[in-house]
């Protein structure tokens, strides 16, 4: 199995990071990742809740070089 490089398409974390910074960006990157992971229900709360889970993603993407997964459905 090979590993990813990072979250936002396989970029390299240094992108990666940049893309989460900014607001927007990050929200849109978020949704879009988490349907193509097929996890519907945790964009759909993306969606509704981008802001909030924004800022978990910041968070997570300089501690662990992984954006938030609180739902895996």
């Amino acid at each position: 199995m090979a590993a990813r490089k990072s979250d936002y398409f396989g970029l390299s974390y240094v992108v990666s990071l940049i893309l989460a910074i900014i607001p927007f960006t990050a929200w849109i990157l978020g949704i879009v990742t988490r349907f193509q992971e097929g996890k519907i229900v945790a964009g759909i709360v993306r969606i509704f809740f981008g802001w909030i889970v924004w800022i978990l993603d910041l968070i997570f993407m300089i501690m662990k070089k992984e954006i938030c997964r609180l739902l895996n459905v």
